[in-house]
């Protein structure tokens, strides 16, 4: 009985994570027009989205950073609390904590325009910029 609980219980928090997995971001990014934008490959969004996120769309980390690719509320959406907020994108940050992508690819064209580039994610300069992508953007 008690494996059959456990059971039930592992179904019932998978069902609330929002993650996607990493096939259908793929092609979600290759279908966006993303890829080569600015000079940035397939494999940095991925690697930046698998460290930022693991992929999870409905992630608020921190009171600043949403969605799956951890996007900052003082720069580029509006919590409606950040003080100083200048909401770059235009958008309010809660848009960006689901599987509808088109925001925050939206947004992350936004971003990577900006000097910093993808270079504004501690997590992208980390463990992804100058490193091997490949693994990211395999077996899809």
């Amino acid at each position: 009985m008690k494996i059959f609980t456990i059971l039930i219980l592992i179904a019932v928090l998978a069902d609330l994570s929002s993650a996607i997995d990493k096939c259908t971001l793929q092609r979600t990014l290759r279908n966006s027009n993303l890829i080569g934008y600015k000079g940035y490959s397939l494999g940095d969004y991925m690697c930046l989205a698998h460290h930022a996120s693991n992929y999870d769309t409905s992630l608020n980390r921190s009171p600043t950073e949403y969605g799956i690719f951890q996007i900052n509320s003082y720069w580029w959406c509006d919590d409606g609390y950040t003080p100083g907020r200048k909401n770059l994108c235009q958008i309010s940050c809660r848009a960006l904590l689901n599987t509808n992508l088109s925001d925050d690819i939206n947004c992350l064209k936004i971003i990577v325009r900006d000097p910093n580039g993808l270079g504004a994610w501690a997590a992208w300069r980390k463990y992804c910029k100058g490193h091997n992508l490949s693994s990211y953007t395999r077996p899809c």
